[in-house]
C-alpha cells in the first residue's frame, strides 16, 4: 500500500495529480506546440482571422506545411475555420484565445509593471 506522509494520500490513485488520461492529452497538447512553426501560426491568428494564402506571407512556410500545421492544431481544438467565398478563413476558438493569451503572459517580461518585449 503507498502512504505519502506529506499530502496524506493512501493510495496511488488519488487527487493530488491528474487523471492519467488529462495528463496523457496535457503531454499530447505540449508536444504539439514544443513546435515553434504552429506558435508562430497561433500567435499570427491571435489578432484576426487569416486564410493559408494570407499567412504564407507573413512566414516563410508553404501552404502545404501551413496547412499541415491548421489542421494539427485544429484537431486539438485551439483553431477553427469558416468558408469566405472561395477562402478558407482559420481563427482562434476560445480554448486557442485562451491558450494564447497565457503563453503572452510567459513570453513578456514586465518592468515597473509595464510589460515590456524587447530582448
Amino acid at each position: 500500500m503507498f502512504i505519502s506522509k506529506r499530502c496524506n494520500c493512501s493510495t496511488k490513485n488519488n487527487k493530488c495529480v491528474p487523471s492519467r488520461v488529462d495528463l496523457q492529452n496535457l503531454s499530447d497538447n505540449l508536444a504539439l506546440l514544443s513546435v515553434k512553426s504552429r506558435l508562430d501560426l497561433l500567435f499570427l491568428l491571435k489578432d484576426k482571422a487569416h486564410c493559408v494564402c494570407d499567412l504564407t506571407e507573413h512566414t516563410d512556410m508553404s501552404q502545404s506545411l501551413i496547412s499541415h500545421h491548421i489542421s494539427d492544431l485544429t484537431a486539438a481544438g485551439f483553431v477553427n475555420s469558416k468558408r469566405e467565398g472561395k477562402y478558407v478563413e482559420h481563427y482562434l476558438t476560445p480554448k486557442g484565445e485562451e491558450l494564447v493569451n497565457t503563453l503572452m503572459t510567459m513570453t513578456t517580461e514586465t518592468k515597473g509593471g509595464e510589460i515590456n518585449n524587447e530582448k
